[in-house]
């Protein structure tokens, strides 16, 4: 089966300028890749500035103005060009964001979800959208304000639906909610992965990734570290890396272990392991690298290069 998103080492720096006319490169991604296949739902997993919201922004063509980004992207095996993703944008690629500031103050809601059109087809799909994610058919005729925030990423979601995308990228659509109203909207994207649909779930708990993922990528400092079967988490011999393996002890049904220490901040590491100074089985040789790529490994895919090997001591 081809994916319906494909991504191969991608990298992604801005410009800055220090000190007047200054100017330097500031890595924020780096050899990041990951692929959706139609039906499947892959969570994105990492701590905040891992990447994540950028890697949506890559994928829908919204990029910052001072950015530059190099590696493949493709959707249906044909490259994402900027201008294919702008024309897909809104139609066969949606996204759901993490703020319901998104939606427009000043606007109704009904006209938002059917992004202006008028046309009775259009309509009957806004109302089974509503329906079907249990928002009634007066909810058209409110603004943002009139609504909870709850029913509010209902409506984004069905906003999002309402075009039968292919590909759905949720950037941590779930703050706030309590554990069971979470449960309610991700039970959603599951049927619409039943329904064919690939899906992006982007997401720093991974408990709650783990409940509805079929496949789990974990970004560290802009990097993909491992991608694995979300059922691999079920026993934590079968992870690979070891900031994996420490997030499954940091879970609280594992004892809520966490590591000290932080990811590096983007620019800070010129070569090496990023996890490095966080790693208890760290060689010199994993500092020194001058890269560590993403390569198959007991059914998964890892960048380390002892991902097998037992702590140091």
């Amino acid at each position: 089966m081809e994916p319906i998103l494909e991504i191969s080492h991608l990298s992604i720096t801005f410009t800055q300028y220090e000190r007047g006319i200054h100017k330097r490169e500031l890595p924020v991604i780096k050899d990041l890749s990951l692929q959706i296949e139609p039906g499947q739902i892959v969570a994105a997993v990492g701590a905040s500035g891992s990447g994540k919201s950028l890697l949506a922004h890559s994928i829908l063509g919204i990029l910052p103005y001072n950015s530059r980004m190099s590696g493949t992207l493709k959707y249906d095996g044909r490259p994402l060009t900027q201008e294919r993703a702008e024309a897909l944008r809104g139609r066969e690629i949606m996204l759901i964001p993490q703020g319901v500031t998104y939606l427009d103050p000043l606007m109704k809601i009904g006209p938002q979800i059917r992004k202006g059109k008028r046309d009775a087809g259009i309509r009957e799909r806004c109302r089974a959208a509503l329906k079907r994610y249990g928002l009634k058919e007066e909810i058209e005729e409110q603004y943002p304000f009139e609504i909870s925030g709850g029913m509010a990423r209902r409506v984004l979601i069905a906003s999002a639906v309402t075009e039968s995308p292919r590909l759905i990228i949720a950037d941590e659509p779930t703050p706030g909610l309590d554990k069971k109203a979470a449960g309610k909207i991700l039970g959603h994207f599951r049927e619409l992965a039943e329904e064919g649909a690939g899906i992006l779930f982007i997401t720093h708990d991974l408990e709650l990734a783990l409940t509805i993922a079929d496949r789990v990528a974990v970004f560290y400092a802009g990097e993909t570290i491992e991608e694995a079967d979300a059922s691999d988490f079920k026993d934590v011999e079968k992870l690979r890396h070891p900031f994996t393996k420490a997030l499954w002890y940091a879970m609280p049904e594992h004892g809520f272990h966490p590591i000290p220490g932080s990811q590096p901040y983007p620019g800070t590491m010129a070569k090496g392991c990023p996890f490095a100074r966080q790693c208890r089985k760290c060689t010199i040789l994993c500092r020194e690298a001058d890269q560590i790529s993403l390569k198959p490994y007991r059914g998964g895919l890892v960048r380390c290069l002892y991902p097998g090997k037992e702590e140091a001591k």
